[in-house]
């Protein structure tokens, strides 16, 4: 299949996960094009059968705001047209869905080739920017005029069908781990260089937004310090990073926290963590923690959306209500101060990881593929 990937090119979880199932699809022998405002984080080096076309900038005094929603609709007709493509997958239905929907009617007109598109729904498209009045009509309209329509999580398909009244089948596709990347390996020189007197290593990824509620991370760890010796690494980069920095001098703990910003080889890090804490105010699947346990990182979080679909309690981490600073404590403490029961939930965290394989998932997208386009070809012959 040829096949166009539209997606964020950022560090957040539709794009990674856009960016890996492409690289997925190409390895397989399908032909991949990311059309995009900037190659994805992690693209990185030449792949055989993916192809990256950029969508430029408007720059004309007329516009305050480029208007990225019109070009990028222009750049997916002229993929299509002249890469020849079978179907285009969107990831994420602001704005991308909507615009799918145009490209395929442009098409439609000039060459009276009918286009099929697959719509991603991540989260935030839905949970917090799509139950915005403002944006709830064009979200709504872009996912039923979609020929095809995935959730990452069974919380998120649930979730649109309340939001939206949405009478489209959704299918469930969870979000996957190449475990090529992702596994942990011997890193004992990093971990040295970190906690060099055997000190635990606690972590957190995320963008630092503020449903992530990274400020809870340091709190939860004071508590934890408090009773153990321990190093925390945080990882990432936003608008809250500031205040969480604060925070650490406000407590007294910054000679034990380490803000290291953005990382491409998020795996080696993984690999000399003995605990992953994801506080999220909400999460659609919780990509990053899937990743700490692909890691063997078992994992200490909120329970909400669709994170308990992956972090299972008592077994491969524990869950605990939004905002718990002391459960979450003293449910990272219980794992710590037992080595027997930490390498029993190290062993359950990649157990459960490997349920979510690439290996497992990327069948399951190319038969949706398949069923789509047999289902556009049937509508082209009404």
């Amino acid at each position: 299949m040829r096949i166009g990937i539209v997606c964020y090119p950022t560090f957040g979880g539709s794009g990674v996960v856009a960016t890996e199932l492409g690289m997925g699809l190409a390895r397989k022998g399908h032909e991949v094009h990311f059309i995009t405002y900037a190659r994805p984080a992690r693209l990185s080096g030449f792949h055989a059968n993916i192809s990256l076309h950029e969508v430029g900038d408007v720059n004309y005094p007329l516009f305050e705001y480029p208007p990225y929603d019109t070009k990028l609709s222009s750049k997916l007709v002229d993929v299509v047209k002249y890469e020849n493509l079978d179907l285009l997958h969107v990831h994420y239905a602001i704005p991308h869905a909507t615009i799918a929907f145009l490209a395929q009617q442009i098409l439609w007109e000039e060459t009276h080739k009918y286009i099929p598109f697959v719509t991603t729904l991540h989260g935030t498209d839905i949970t917090l920017v799509g139950s915005d009045h403002s944006f709830a009509s064009t979200v709504k309209f872009g996912i039923g005029r979609s020929d095809g329509i995935t959730a990452v999580s069974q919380f998120l398909k649930e979730e649109t069908e309340k939001v939206f009244g949405v009478q489209n089948d959704i299918r469930v596709i969870y979000n996957f781990i190449d475990f090529d990347r992702f596994s942990k390996s011997n890193k004992e020189h990093f971990r040295r260089a970190i906690a060099p007197d055997g000190e635990k290593i606690i972590m957190h990824t995320s963008n630092f937004r503020s449903v992530k509620r990274a400020e809870d991370v340091i709190r939860v760890f004071k508590k934890i310090k408090d009773v153990i010796p321990a190093h925390l690494l945080m990882i990432g980069d936003g608008p809250e990073r500031q205040n969480c920095e604060q925070l650490c001098r406000q407590l007294g703990i910054c000679d034990n926290i380490r803000f290291l910003g953005k990382q491409g080889a998020i795996e080696e890090l993984l690999a000399i963590a003995d605990l992953f804490i994801l506080p999220s105010e909400n999460e659609s699947f919780g990509l990053a923690a899937l990743e700490a346990m692909a890691c063997e990182v078992p994992v200490i979080s909120t329970n909400v959306g669709g994170i308990p679909e992956v972090n299972i309690e008592g077994v491969t981490g524990f869950l605990s209500e939004v905002g718990d600073i002391d459960h979450m404590a003293a449910n990272a403490l219980k794992l710590l101060q037992n080595d027997d029961l930490l390498i029993k939930f190290r062993k359950n965290a990649l157990a459960q990881a490997q349920r979510f394989s690439i290996e497992n998932i990327l069948p399951q997208y190319e038969s949706y593929y398949e069923e789509v386009l047999k289902n556009a070809h049937a509508k082209t012959l009404v």
